[in-house]
Formats: structure tokens, sequence, C-alpha cells
């Protein structure tokens, strides 16, 4: 099922959060490369995660992390503004409707639908937020990701070239998007609702919350 916990609801799903944090050095410190810092226990966190960052995670049936990714407003820090600023050059990125997303994460053999319900899930949070826009800035291998899922971004600035290049991208939130997205996530429009409405307590949906 999709989960949308803010940072200090983790500690309610611990094998989840485990997970998560375990399944992110997986990808980006072991396969990616990346210059991250993982723990004695084998987990990557930075200091967005100590932020109240929301997560959109995607839960298997045994409880354990098969996907996610973070959000955070742009009002405040944000990866795009403290460290890849030159990508946007101008009047930086800060609004109350636009949220940066990052640490777009898979558990290694995750299955292939598991991106799109992830996109699917930043799309409802966004929706249910009134926000505009997300913000992120990703990398080469990414691109063809957000094509093949339907929804890719309006190319902000990228530096680079080839498998190097770096991008910041703009989502739009739409909510004609959501068809689409849900196909692709082999999930029912009502059923990706539900999550939402039950993750902000909405109407009937809220009494399941707990």
């Amino acid at each position: 099922m999709l989960r949308y916990l803010k940072a200090g609801e983790l500690g309610r799903y611990p094998k989840l959060a485990d997970t998560m944090f375990a399944d992110r050095a997986s990808q980006f410190h072991a396969r990616l490369g990346w210059d991250v810092t993982v723990s004695t226990e084998g987990q990557e966190r930075d200091e967005y995660d100590a932020t109240d960052p929301v997560y959109v995670i995607w839960e298997g049936r045994d409880g354990a992390h098969q996907g996610s990714m973070r959000f955070l407003p742009t009002t405040g820090p944000t990866m795009l503004a403290d460290h890849f600023r030159h990508l946007v050059p101008g009047t930086p990125i800060q609004s109350p409707y636009i949220w940066e997303t990052t640490r777009f994460c898979l558990t290694p053999g995750a299955p292939s639908r598991v991106s799109a319900t992830l996109m699917l899930g930043g799309l409802e949070l966004g929706l249910a937020h009134g926000l505009s826009h997300a913000v992120a800035v990703f990398d080469a291998r990414m691109v063809r990701i957000y094509r093949q899922l339907g929804w890719p971004p309006a190319i902000l600035g990228t530096t680079g070239t080839g498998r190097e290049a770096i991008s910041a991208g703009l989502w739009a939130f739409e909510p004609e998007l959501r068809p689409m997205l849900a196909r692709k996530a082999r999930l029912s429009v009502e059923l990706s609702q539900f999550w939402i409405d039950r993750a902000l307590g909405r109407g009937a949906a809220g009494q399941l919350t707990g």
C-alpha cells in the first residue's frame, strides 16, 4: 500500500523505516556510487531527513519498503537551493506551492509498477496539499523512466553530458494525470484516493488511521 508519513511518524513503522534507509544505502552508495553517508547499521540518511519531510512509501505485504520518495517545501532548506543552485539561474525557487522531491528509491528487485505507484503517490500528495508543482534534481538515468511513466518534467537546467548529466526539472500537479498513472501502477483511482484520504484523516477514511 501507499503510505504518506512525516519523519516523526516513521517510528510507528520501524521495519518500513529501517528497510527504506537500508535500500537508500544500497541504491545511492553501493550501486550508484554517490558520495553519501552510510551509518554502521547500513542506512543512508542526510541532513534533510532531520527537517521533518514527508515520505511517500510503497509498503510491501511483509511491511518492508519497496520504493519511496521524499518531499520538502521549497520555502525551507532543499537540495536544489543548497547544492544545485547553478542548475536554475535567476530567482531561486521558493514557493509554498512548490515542494522539492528527492531520494527516489526502489528496493532491489522491486516490481516495475512501483515507480508508477510512487509517481501516483507524489501526484496525490501535491493535489491534496493544493500544490502547483514539484521540483527535483535528477541524473540522466531518470529521464527515460519519467518518459516511460508518461509524466516527464519541464527541464529547468542541465549540467554535464550523457550519463554524467544532472538536471533540475519541474512537474505540474494536474488531476488529469491520475487515471494514466493509476493504470500504469495497476491500481484503481478509488484506492489511490482512499490512501491519501486516510493519511490526511479526511472523511470516513480518517477513521481507519492509527
